[in-house]
């Protein structure tokens, strides 16, 4: 056996046992359980000195999407899913028909003003 060599190979001079000394102090936390709809749980954690008012009741849940509540019996539920809007149907809730109208009737002159077809 060669003398001079490390004991253990890879490791630094100095190097020893990670401790609390060297990763700083570790903060003392609380598991919080949420459940959505279809019974998965998500465990997200807390610092322990948190007040319960600031620990959220609903969040998403990182697997479904759904919202996940504290209460297993009683998670709750998808709101109201509203269907995809198209620009059309967004314009059409703030305008009438003749607004549309009159507003089609400028953007054409202008654009016939533009091309020099008016008439």
């Amino acid at each position: 056996m060669a003398s001079g060599g490390s004991a253990i190979r890879g490791s630094r001079v100095g190097a020893g046992p990670m401790g609390e000394q060297d990763r700083g102090y570790h903060a003392d936390r609380i598991a919080v359980s949420y459940w959505d709809e279809l019974g998965n749980e998500t465990v997200r954690y807390f610092a322990a000195n948190l007040p319960d008012e600031e620990i959220p009741d609903i969040i998403d849940s990182p697997s479904t999407g759904l919202p996940a509540g504290r209460d297993k019996d009683n998670p709750p539920s998808v709101a109201k899913l509203e269907p995809y809007k198209t620009h059309l149907a967004y314009v059409k809730e703030r305008r009438s028909e003749s607004e549309a109208e009159q507003l089609l009737e400028e953007a054409l002159t202008q654009l016939r003003e533009r091309r020099g077809t008016a008439g």
